[in-house]
């Protein structure tokens, strides 16, 4: 699964967010994504897919750049392997 549509799924089934609306420039806050969700966002990703983001991480504003944690875990992931 790609991270784009992890977020786009996540969002639409927990928020009703339009899926057209979860794109990479959208900022998370106007989706509806406020602290407590962006935690769940975070461990439904590691959840689904493997990953492990460590408590320290800078915080993601938008779509963009969630995606860009997510695919740099996975790809980090992969390279450990």
């Amino acid at each position: 699964m790609q991270s784009t549509e992890l977020i786009r799924q996540f969002l639409h089934d927990r928020l009703g967010a339009a899926p057209e609306a979860v794109v990479p420039g959208a900022l998370l806050a106007d989706l509806g994504v406020d602290s407590l969700m962006l935690a769940e966002l975070m461990f439904e990703a590691e959840d689904r897919l493997g990953i492990s983001i460590d408590s320290r991480v800078v915080i993601p504003k938008t779509v963009g750049e969630m995606v860009t944690l997510i695919d740099s875990l996975r790809a980090a992931k992969v390279a450990a392997s």
